[in-house]
């Protein structure tokens, strides 16, 4: 994996991050919450891809560094 690529994972697992927090407060995470006592799917899967894009990123950044 080239470095270019792990830092657009970082950057792009970052924005997920931030899009799944905002979802995570939403009104309509929050009437889910009382009903179903978890937020939405939507939330979720946004912050499951966020920790799964940014993980990979900074491990392809600790790779490209190393010397083959």
């Amino acid at each position: 994996m080239t470095k270019a690529i792990s830092i657009a994972l970082i950057v792009g697992g970052i924005v997920l991050l931030y899009f799944g927090g905002q979802a995570f407060n939403s009104v309509s995470s929050e009437v889910s919450r009382v009903f179903t006592g978890s937020p939405t799917n939507k939330a979720i899967m946004l912050i499951a891809a966020g920790v799964v894009a940014t993980i990979a990123g900074l491990t392809g950044v600790a790779l490209s560094g190393r010397k083959r």
